[in-house]
């Protein structure tokens, strides 16, 4: 199992996320994942990052694909891909209906559909095909000029069911959040490696972030990221998912102990058959300078 970083693209100059993927780099991190929100373009900071620190892996943990319409993303993907070197993996995901309604005024019917379609248009356009796909939620007609790039992979933001059987078949893996080992090994690994299998396609990655704390004191860290992020389990995806765990929040899903308690935690992710793990550094400033030395040693 890889290991790499989930960086939260906002809150932070850009220069100072490419000096914490550097960090990254020499604490032993194979890869770095940028998160997108409303601040800047991860897929550009991930290029950047890529360019500038060489022998890491860099990659979008996700970007939306509603505001995005398959041609343009297309075309920045390949350039992340030429810029960075050719390390660059598009994470993408309908994101939810809170966002894309409230946010994009976008409707957010059947994004299972949308998503099937999304990537059944994007897919080929990564390869330097031309498409003419006209589809029920969207169509796609034309292609990306980008000569002498290889088309990056793509992981697709499942938890579900249904989305973990579109991964399998159309994507290159999946992406998770607030999922633990054992959901992993019960329910992500499992619905997604048939699918792929079905598809007649490689086995799929499955790269799963936490977030994760060494530190003396694991329910304030976990307390605290409860009053900072439980709102994210009102959204649907991810309640369903809590709810298939049997947790009651997402703070229940970081991993916060000492040394020895966080390296078993991290174990039972790669024994789950997780191909990745990105590790979230949570904390104070002491603890996550204690969770980087960690990993570093």
């Amino acid at each position: 199992m890889k290991l790499g970083v989930y960086l939260h693209s906002g809150g932070a100059s850009v220069d100072s996320l490419v000096g914490h993927v550097r960090d990254a780099k020499a604490a032993g991190f194979e890869s770095a994942f940028f998160s997108q929100l409303t601040s800047w373009d991860s897929i550009t900071v991930a290029a950047l990052a890529g360019r500038e620190v060489l022998g890491i892996d860099v990659g979008t943990a996700v970007v939306q694909t509603y505001p995005r319409h398959p041609l343009a993303l297309a075309g920045q993907a390949l350039t992340a891909q030429s810029v960075s070197g050719n390390t660059f993996t598009l994470g993408l995901g309908p994101s939810h209906r809170e966002i894309v309604e409230g946010a994009f005024g976008l409707s957010y019917d059947r994004p299972a559909r949308h998503v099937r379609e999304y990537l059944s248009a994007l897919m080929p356009l990564l390869r330097g095909e031309t498409v003419e796909y006209r589809g029920e939620t969207l169509s796609a007609v034309g292609q990306v000029d980008a000569p002498g790039v290889a088309a990056p992979p793509v992981l697709l933001s499942a938890l579900g069911p249904m989305m973990l059987r579109i991964a399998g078949e159309l994507a290159d893996g999946t992406v998770t959040v607030w999922t633990g080992a054992q959901a992993i090994s019960e329910h992500i690994v499992p619905r997604i490696t048939e699918a792929a299998r079905a598809a007649g396609r490689p086995s799929p990655r499955v790269v799963a972030s936490a977030m994760v704390a060494v530190t003396d004191d694991p329910e304030r860290v976990r307390g605290e990221i409860g009053e900072r992020f439980g709102f994210a389990g009102s959204f649907a995806s991810y309640g369903s998912m809590l709810e298939r765990q049997g947790l009651s929040g997402v703070h229940e899903t970081v991993i916060a102990g000492d040394e020895r308690t966080v390296e078993k935690s991290i174990a039972q992710y790669a024994d789950a058959g997780t191909t990745e793990f990105l590790v979230s550094p949570v904390g104070d400033a002491q603890e996550r300078a204690r969770t980087l030395d960690f990993f570093r040693r």
